[in-house]
């Protein structure tokens, strides 16, 4: 089964297991890196709040965050679906002549 780390990896032509920070993410899809850690923040709550949901091999709530963030930029997800309001493009810089 492919991860959404991994799908996330082979759109932006890194290898597979190439991990990401916030701000990496934000660079490469273009979405703002406040909106990214909305998602984060809701990940790690989730975390803690419902571990009846996490699956037994993630160890920690940061990973599952991480997780949901990967599934949030995929658009073919339920978690972008869910998320998509926090995800806002960031203004294009207007180039000075």
């Amino acid at each position: 089964m492919t991860t959404y780390k991994e799908k996330f990896n082979k759109k932006h032509g890194l290898d597979k297991d190439k991990s990401h920070s916030l701000d990496s993410i934000s660079k490469l899809t273009g979405y703002k890196k406040s909106g990214l850690q909305t998602i984060y923040n809701k990940g790690i709550g989730a975390f803690k709040n419902n571990p009846a949901s996490v699956r037994p091999n993630v160890k920690s709530k940061e990973r599952w965050a991480m997780a949901r963030v990967y599934a949030a930029v995929n658009p073919k997800s339920k978690a972008y679906k869910v998320d998509k309001s926090h995800l806002k493009k960031k203004k294009k810089k207007k180039k000075k002549n």
